[in-house]
């Protein structure tokens, strides 16, 4: 197995820094490729989290202006990770979320932070560091867009370049007059470049000029080519569909495992699920929900917003209500969400739960605790949480989109699939389809056999990495044999 060097440059990568699905991709696929002959270094800020957990890490490079102030490249290693860390305190050196301010609001120099972390990126393709020159650099979402452009850009030989969507909604807009500080020739302001609608994209950027597309889902690859699903790139999808595939995510299975999870009240396997009913128990206590082992207990774990379907899910209480089910919400986002999510739980003590936030403990409590877990997205380019569920016999409720079609087998698709049911999937993402299948859910729970199929189904499942990282190590070797004739 001939070895590959590949450079991967993520804005956030888990456990260091974390505020979605790209952390947990950015953290695990690295590991899973050492299997695989691919040997995996992740480029990323220095912000204040990066800069406290690599306190050993060794300098490489330092310049005294790298866009707009001093700056270094650093080398230091974290729970297994090869990294390079970016070190500009001007532009990453601020407390909280990586992209916006403590109001919510997008750094206004986003366009300027994350463009740096691209030009190192392919310093580094160039041969910045000797000691690791990439066969492939590999770009995550629109923040790190901008490094396939600058090695097209640049005209120099150059390693091949793979550009990864974990969400086409996210697409890093600005205004073209950026170009002239960030170093790209302004020939490269036009319709097969940056250019984007009169202004310019990060993320365009790099599905125009990178060497291949992925993203996170067999199905999401087949929605994004739409007009709809592409939300303005549609049309350069479809021209690209040659180099794009979809790769489903996987999950760490060992953070995510229910037999040694430290966060959860009771450990447990699919051998013995007993002990799922005692982290029931406690979930419903520190939900403040009423202590019940036969009312059904859905599970959220999401950002509150529309793309998530919450606003439905707020719609279909009185049928939670009335069938007898519980609710347990962790999430944030939209404050007009937030504001009547906990308006429902103050109306209806005892039967709705929400904490508004992220906690890590919490979630892992909820998978381990919860009888089923809802994700009503309207779109999803793959979705972890629901791989998690499986992993911890929650049985998904899912939307017929993306990575949930993908990852979820419906109960009544069991007799014309060679798969077993794993869960519930609605289509259309309209309330009616919701009610109705949290209904047929609440008839499969009472029904003890039924639903313990399909927790050990789920539990079966394999959410890992292992063939997902295959195919990410078999699409690498590819583009460096192609490039290389």
């Amino acid at each position: 197995m001939t070895p590959v060097r590949v450079l991967a440059v993520a804005s956030e990568v888990y456990p260091i820094v974390k505020t979605g699905g790209l952390a947990d991709v950015a953290g695990a696929l690295p590991l899973a490729l050492k299997a695989h002959g691919v040997e995996m270094r992740t480029l990323m800020p220095g912000y204040p989290d990066v800069m406290r957990m690599l306190g050993g890490a060794g300098e490489i490079r330092r310049w005294p202006d790298y866009f707009g102030g001093p700056g270094r490249l650093l080398a230091g290693s974290h729970d297994g990770l090869d990294l390079f860390v970016l070190d500009v305190p001007h532009l990453y050196a601020r407390p909280g979320n990586p992209y916006v301010t403590a109001e919510g609001v997008d750094w206004p120099d986003n366009g300027l932070r994350f463009a740096a972390l691209s030009r190192i990126a392919a310093d580094i393709g160039h041969g910045l560091v000797p000691a690791f020159v990439p066969d492939v650099v590999h770009a995550h979402d629109w923040q790190a867009g901008l490094a396939p452009a600058y090695l097209h850009y640049d005209n120099r030989p150059r390693p091949g370049t793979v550009m990864t969507i974990h969400n086409m909604a996210y697409q890093g807009k600005f205004a073209p007059e950026l170009i002239g500080s960030i170093g790209l020739p302004w020939d490269s302001f036009n319709v097969h470049g940056l250019e984007y609608f009169g202004g310019i994209s990060f993320l365009k950027a790099g599905l125009q000029l990178a060497d291949r597309i992925t993203t996170v889902s067999p199905t999401y690859a087949q929605e994004i080519q739409s007009d709809e699903g592409g939300m303005g790139l549609g049309g350069l999808l479809r021209q690209r569909a040659d180099v794009l595939s979809g790769i489903l995510n996987g999950i760490d299975t060992d953070v995510w495992n229910p037999q040694t999870d430290p966060h959860i009240a009771y450990r447990f396997g699919a051998e013995d699920l007993t002990f799922r009913a005692a982290n029931k128990a406690v979930l419903q206590q520190q939900f403040n929900l009423d202590s019940s082992y036969e009312a059904p207990l859905l599970g959220v774990i999401s950002r509150l917003s529309w793309q998530k379907g919450l606003d439905l899910l707020l719609e279909a209480i009185p049928t939670i209500l009335g069938d007898g089910m519980q609710l347990a919400l962790l999430g944030s986002g939209d404050r007009d969400l937030q504001d009547r999510y906990q308006a429902v739980a103050r109306a209806n003590p005892g039967r709705i739960g929400v904490v508004i936030g992220y906690d890590e403990i919490l979630a892992h409590l909820i998978q381990a605790g919860s009888d089923a877990l809802i994700v009503p997205s309207r779109f999803e380019p793959c979705g972890l949480t629901q791989l998690y569920a499986l992993r911890y016999g929650a049985v998904p409720i899912v939307s017929r989109v993306g990575g949930l079609e993908d990852t979820v087998v419906d109960i009544g698709e069991a007799s014309t699939s060679d798969r077993a049911a794993t869960g519930f999937k609605f289509a259309p993402v309209t309330v009616e389809a919701l009610t109705g299948t949290l209904r047929k859910a609440n008839t499969a729970f009472h029904n003890k056999a039924t639903w313990r199929r399909l927790q050990l189904s789920g539990l079966a499942t394999d959410v890992s990495w292992r063939n997902r990282a295959g195919d990410y190590a078999v699409l690498y070797r590819d583009l460096v044999a192609a490039r290389r004739t």
